[in-house]
């Protein structure tokens, strides 16, 4: 019941800003379509550019959507609200606590994936998204829901949250297989970048959208993150850790 009340906390929070999600999920996104997909006119392996390009949209929209959710929030209630003192007098577990903020803000991060997919299919590319394309997103946005988590506690203002954003999750916007392939990348650089879960996330939306097999060890990687992540941060709230 502790997760479930956790989860309807967030929902709560998103019908109330549900404008100001929404636009933000898709501002940054759409400008990555147009500049990237119509603004430069190129192919790749053979196909527009476009077609390469929305799977990796996709997949950093959950990236973003699901830490942005999760870090600002969670450390704005762990400085300034001590949201942690009420949840340890309350009926809820601390474990439920996280795990609801994980769930919540994969859930996020999944709906601003599913924005642009309704963004860009007025185009008709004739990409694929099914089934084990969502499970692979949620996925993602657990990872970096979790994350999220982490750099919370981490964070010791709120000013560190940001600055976590700019030196880890903006490159990996850019370099994890989303705007071009790691394959291009130096040796060395292209193995460390490829085992990122971003880069993992791609290349499984990308070849499912192409109708080609996915390389499902990737979801295996994604949940090793997850439980390093989520043990992470359980360890910060029962050590007592930056409480």
């Amino acid at each position: 019941m502790g997760i479930i009340t956790i989860l309807w906390e967030k929902w709560r929070e998103f019908l109330r800003d549900f404008f100001r999600i929404t636009l933000a999920a898709m501002i940054a996104p759409l400008m990555y379509l147009i500049v990237f997909g119509w603004g430069i006119r190129t192919t790749m392996n053979g196909q527009p550019y476009l077609y390469f390009l929305i799977p990796g949209v996709v997949s950093l929209t959950t990236m973003n959507g699901s830490f942005n959710a999760i870090a600002q929030n969670l450390n704005v209630q762990r400085l300034y609200e001590k949201a942690f003192d009420q949840v340890i007098i309350s009926p809820t577990h601390l474990w439920q606590f996280l795990i609801g903020q994980i769930i919540a803000g994969a859930l996020r991060g999944l709906y601003a994936a599913g924005i642009i997919l309704l963004l860009v299919w007025p185009i008709r590319t004739g990409l694929i998204f099914n089934a084990l394309s969502i499970l692979i997103l949620f996925l993602n946005g657990a990872v970096f829901a979790s994350l999220g988590v982490v750099v919370s506690f981490l964070a010791k203002n709120h000013a560190d949250v940001p600055r976590f954003s700019n030196y880890f999750i903006m490159p990996m916007s850019y370099l994890c297989n989303t705007f071009f392939s790691t394959g291009s990348m130096p040796t060395g650089a292209r193995e460390f970048v490829s085992a990122l879960p971003l880069s993992q996330t791609s290349g499984m939306i990308r070849a499912i959208s192409g109708g080609n097999a996915a390389d499902l060890r990737g979801i295996l990687i994604l949940l090793l993150y997850l439980a390093a992540f989520t043990c992470i941060g359980l360890y910060f709230v029962y050590q007592k850790e930056n409480l």
